[in-house]
């Protein structure tokens, strides 16, 4: 049990007890604008990974897909059409490339869970029939969704940066392969970088994504598949919580990284916490993240400033989205 969000008085953010969207409030026209200036080139980057059933996944979670009917449709009309859909049983917000909304995370309190801005997961539940839970109600992502991120993307290279391949998973608190403020701070005056600002889409590379790359995935056997799944899945270097608070008081407006969290695990800055950057980061100030991104093309162009756009689906009730981020440069 937490009481801080009671204590500290976490409700109502700087936006109002009505505020629903959090930190994309901040992406106003002075911040896109300046944002399209990053454009110099004129190319652009998909920062998302594959979905499919075989990719690695946190906990139960998965993704099947079927064609149902060969074809699902057709014939039909003098031209003889034919066609297919798909169906896919999956935690749609929550596997792959994934987006985490206002629903998603919450702190266990004295009073109950407690969730952004000050929202109490029973009272914000949707329900159907007998009671069934249908959606998440005031906390689904349709809400952050009626807005996008359009804002300036910083890539930091945590490899680059430690002099690496890639960064380890950390087994004590003092792991390089937990990322701080210092280490932020380090990384963008490393990158030629003006300091983070508000507004800002910040990503951290650390390697691990590489696990799992796109391009050579679906060349991998099923043993190696499975064998990176397991290494996957048992930890990730990310951002420690020092470097979460940095973020809020340079009031940005997303964090990203190629790994499932983004937050260092199983141990971070202080022993004993589950992924604080969530808790701390979303439930707080809500500061969304996405998650499972992969930065392939930025890093072979030495891209590290850059136009981000991204907004997830509108999907009523939802704890989070799927989708395919882009970078412009």
């Amino acid at each position: 049990m937490n009481d801080r969000p009671l204590t500290e008085k976490w409700a109502p953010t700087e936006w109002g007890p009505d505020d629903k969207a959090g930190a994309i409030n901040r992406i106003n026209p002075t911040v896109v604008m300046k944002a399209l200036k990053l454009v110099k080139q004129g190319k652009t980057a998909t920062l998302g990974k594959l979905y499919s059933h075989d990719i690695p996944a946190f906990g139960a979670r998965s993704w099947t897909m079927e064609i149902p009917g060969t074809p699902t449709g057709g014939p039909f009309g003098k031209n003889a059409l034919v066609y297919h859909d798909e169906f896919v049983q999956t935690e749609i917000g929550q596997i792959g490339t994934q987006f985490d909304g206002p629903g998603h995370i919450g702190v266990r309190t004295s009073k109950g869970d407690f969730y952004y801005n000050g929202r109490w997961r029973e009272e914000s539940y949707e329900r159907g029939p007998g009671g069934r839970v249908l959606g998440m109600g005031v906390l689904g992502v349709e809400h952050v969704a009626e807005k996008a991120f359009v804002c300036r993307g910083v890539l930091l290279d945590g490899p680059a940066y430690r002099g690496v391949k890639r960064l380890p998973i950390p087994k004590d608190t003092k792991s390089p392969g937990i990322v701080t403020a210092a280490d932020v701070k380090a990384m963008v005056y490393r990158e030629g970088l003006a300091e983070i600002g508000e507004g800002d889409c910040v990503f951290l590379y650390t390697g691990h994504g590489d696990l799992w790359l796109n391009a050579e995935w679906k060349t991998l056997s099923a043993e190696e598949k499975a064998k990176r799944r397991a290494e996957f899945n048992s930890g990730e270097p990310g951002f420690g919580i020092s470097a979460c608070r940095y973020f809020a008081e340079r009031k940005i407006a997303m964090t990203g990284g190629d790994t499932s969290a983004n937050d260092a695990q199983p141990v971070g800055e202080e022993e004993g916490f589950a992924v604080p950057c969530h808790t701390d980061s979303q439930t707080r100030y809500g500061i969304w993240n996405l998650e499972n991104m992969e930065f392939t093309q930025l890093l072979k162009d030495h891209v590290y400033e850059f136009l981000f756009v991204w907004a997830p689906l509108k999907i009523v009730g939802g704890t989070g989205s799927p989708g395919n981020p882009v970078a412009l440069y």
